[in-house]
C-alpha cells in the first residue's frame, strides 16, 4: 500500500506531498516535496492507495442558500443567520464542531478564515482527480480523505499546540516532534529526510497526513456518526485518528 498526505496551500509553494509505502510491519517515506503543483498531486493520487488531504473538501450546507438569498434579494435565508450564532452555522461545517467536541481544536473556517483560498484550489483538485479517477465522496469513504495533521498528533500523543509559528525556534519545534515521532513508530523509515522535516512544517504535516491516510484506509479513524452522515457527504469530515499510532502497522 502506498498512501499520499497533501498539505494544501493557495499557492505550489507553499504545497508539500509525502508518499509513504507500507509493508509488513514498516513504512518507508518513498516521495517528500515541496512547490507541488496541481497536476503532480493528481498523479500521485493515481498512484496511492489513499489519500489525505490537509484542506477542506467542502463548504457549510448552509453557506451557499445564504448567498443565493443574498443574491436574490431573498431574505429569508439570510435572516435565518442572524445573530452570532447563526454566522457560525455559515462559518463552520458539522466535522469541524465534531473535531473541536473530540479534540478541543478548533478548525479554521473554510467560509470565514485564511482557509478559504486553499479550499477553492482543493475543490479544483477534486475536480481534476474526478476528471481522471472519478469523482470522491467527500465523507472520506472512496480514496481521498479530508485530514487535520494537527489533530492526529494531539491524538498520537506527539504534541499539537504550538509548532507553528510560536515559541522556540521552527527547527527545536518540529526537532521535538519528529523525536517523539520516532519513538512512538520506529517502524517508519524517513529515508534520510529527517533535517528536511525539521525545516518545513509544511513537509511535516504532509507526513502527517500520509500517516492519517492510512490510518483512515485500515479504518482506524472516527467515521461521521449518524447525526452527522449526510452533512458529510456535502460538507466533508475530517478524519480523526481513533487508535494509537502503533496501530497502523499492528493489523
Amino acid at each position: 500500500m502506498k498512501t499520499l498526505g497533501v498539505d494544501l496551500a493557495a499557492s505550489t509553494k507553499k504545497t508539500a506531498v509525502a508518499v509513504l509505502e507500507w509493508n509488513t510491519g514498516t513504512a518507508r517515506l518513498e516521495h517528500l516535496a515541496l512547490d507541488v503543483n496541481d497536476q503532480e498531486i493528481v498523479e500521485l493520487f493515481g498512484r496511492s492507495s489513499m489519500t489525505g488531504i490537509d484542506c477542506p473538501v467542502g463548504w457549510p450546507d448552509a453557506f451557499l442558500p445564504f448567498l443565493t438569498g443574498h443574491l436574490n434579494f431573498d431574505v429569508r435565508p439570510v435572516l435565518d443567520h442572524d445573530g452570532i450564532e447563526g454566522r457560525r452555522l455559515l462559518a463552520y461545517r458539522d466535522t469541524d464542531r465534531f473535531v473541536t467536541g473530540h479534540t478541543g481544536l478548533i478548525p479554521l473556517s473554510v467560509a470565514a478564515d485564511r482557509l478559504a483560498h486553499p479550499a477553492m484550489r482543493c475543490a479544483v483538485i477534486q475536480a481534476k482527480i474526478a476528471a481522471g479517477h472519478g469523482p470522491q465522496a467527500r465523507d472520506g469513504s472512496g480514496r481521498l480523505a479530508e485530514v487535520y495533521p494537527a489533530a492526529s498528533l494531539k491524538i498520537w500523543g506527539l504534541l499539537a499546540r504550538g509548532y507553528k509559528g510560536r515559541g522556540a525556534p521552527e527547527a527545536e519545534r518540529l526537532g521535538a516532534i519528529l523525536e517523539h515521532l520516532r519513538a512512538a513508530a520506529p517502524w517508519l523509515d524517513l529515508a534520510g529526510h529527517e533535517d528536511r522535516l525539521a525545516a518545513s512544517d509544511d513537509l511535516l504535516d504532509s507526513v502527517i497526513a500520509s500517516l492519517t491516510a492510512r490510518a483512515v484506509a485500515v479504518g482506524q479513524t472516527l467515521r461521521p456518526p449518524e447525526p452527522y452522515a449526510a452533512a458529510a457527504l456535502t460538507e466533508g469530515w475530517i478524519h480523526v485518528p481513533s487508535g494509537e499510532l502503533a496501530g497502523l502497522v499492528d493489523i
